[in-house]
């Protein structure tokens, strides 16, 4: 379960972030996370070591986790659906202008 939930996390880092990582970090990102290859089966179809393969994974996944700890923008995504969601279920204005707030 646990590798489910980093999976999800870095698949929503990945759709923020992914325009900041390499062409290669994406393509290896994508064919791991979205098309479910295995690291053999990714070195295979770009000829290079599997290695090479894990190497760029952890490095795109520390990148992504080090762009949100930097730029928050999925934090804050979330804090602002979070509000929204308060206030159509209250109609409490606070939570509108607690969204104002964070637009500054």
């Amino acid at each position: 379960m646990e590798t489910l939930v980093k999976t999800e996390k870095l698949n929503q880092l990945f759709s923020y972030y992914q325009n900041l990582l390499t062409d290669k970090q994406q393509t290896y990102f994508k064919e791991y996370y979205y098309y479910d290859l295995s690291l053999q089966e990714i070195s295979n179809k770009y000829n290079v070591s599997r290695n090479a393969i894990f190497d760029q994974l952890k490095t795109t996944e520390k990148n992504l986790n080090d762009f949100e700890s930097k730029l928050k923008l999925v934090s804050l995504s979330k804090k602002r659906i979070d509000l929204i969601d308060k206030y159509l279920e209250t109609k409490d204005s606070k939570y509108l202008n607690e969204l104002r707030k964070m637009d500054l």
